[in-house]
């Protein structure tokens, strides 16, 4: 008598496999529609960035909300009016979790997004180099 796997079985093994990518895609759909019927265009209706409030500049996530209400409301041009930074990271994330999605699908259970020291300085850096530049006048076109 051998034993073999049932298909009951095999399902639920990719279930468990899929769960931490659906999970964390339904958080981000859960949080863009929230910023779809929760417009924060509206000074305030989120709080106030106390980077903004403390120094009167725009910090590199201000207009972070503003660019993803946009980018549900199908304004690309709005979004990157608002954040440049953050509509390339929510096309990142997107991607990221898209590749993360087919890895899972193919058995091979992981994270989501792994990043070498070097890797994460270079991100420190541009956020550093996108705060700085937006509120220079050579980067004025990028402030919120």
């Amino acid at each position: 008598m051998t034993l073999t796997p049932r298909l009951d079985d095999e399902r639920r093994v990719s279930a468990a496999t899929l769960r931490a990518p659906a999970l964390v895609g339904a958080a981000g759909l859960g949080e863009a529609v929230l910023l779809h019927l929760h417009d924060p265009h509206d000074s305030g209706s989120y709080g106030y960035c106390p980077f903004l409030q403390l120094t009167g500049k725009p910090c590199p996530g201000c207009g972070g909300l503003r660019a993803v209400n946009d980018l549900t409301r199908g304004d690309f041009i709005g979004a990157a009016s608002s954040n440049v930074l953050a509509v390339a990271l929510v096309a990142g994330l997107a991607v990221a979790w898209l590749l993360w999605f087919a890895r899972r699908l193919r058995g091979k259970v992981d994270g989501m997004v792994t990043l070498s020291t070097n890797m994460g300085f270079v991100l420190i850096g541009v956020l550093v180099v996108f705060g700085i530049l937006r509120n220079t006048p050579w980067g004025s076109w990028l402030a919120p």
